[in-house]
């Protein structure tokens, strides 16, 4: 595994889009940046990059709690593939084997655990989705972590990037279960 870089986001948010004060909520996120074996490669044979997608789930899984006061409740994953990569590199790095080290560092985890994964070009941006680690219908939790690297990814990488919160958005008002879907 070779990883370029690990950058770390922390964010406390303290009111609302409109200024309305609410208790903390800290979302925080762990981007590593890591070459693509498979880049610019027609390769069907992805488990390599399960393999990496388990040891960094461990490792940025047991850095991000740390980042929190209490018990994040929140969970979720996404993957930026640079440009000689094929969006299905970074399908096989999040989906199966990124979850059990994650769900073993956040205490839970009967939900699954909301991803995305696109290919994009240097600098470029991707919407981390975050729900609830064991009740997927609590819509109060349903958020999203907008992130990016300036420098990442480079055509031959991936940007693999995990998010955690401690509670739901600010001031949620959708609604707290399935009888409200």
């Amino acid at each position: 595994m070779d990883v370029r870089k690990t950058v770390f986001t922390k964010e406390i948010i303290a009111a609302d889009e409109m200024s309305k004060p609410c208790s903390p909520i800290t979302r925080a996120a762990a981007m590593a940046i890591v070459r693509n074996p498979f880049a610019g490669l027609d390769q069907d044979d992805l488990s390599q990059l399960f393999d990496v997608g388990a040891m960094l789930g461990q490792s940025l899984a047991a850095e991000l709690v740390k980042m929190f006061e209490g018990p994040p409740i929140c969970y979720g994953k996404a993957a930026l593939v640079g440009s000689s990569g094929a969006m299905e590199h970074g399908a096989a790095m999040l989906h199966p084997k990124l979850g059990k080290p994650v769900r073993a560092a956040v205490g839970g985890g009967k939900s699954l655990m909301p991803s995305n994964h696109k290919v994009g070009a240097l600098g470029g941006s991707i919407d981390l989705p975050l729900g609830h680690k064991d009740e997927a219908w609590s819509f109060n939790h349903i958020d999203t972590m907008t992130l990016w690297v300036p420098d990442a990814p480079r055509a031959d990488e991936i940007v693999l990037c995990l998010g955690m919160s401690d509670g739901t958005r600010a001031h949620p008002r959708v609604g707290k279960g399935p009888n409200q879907a």
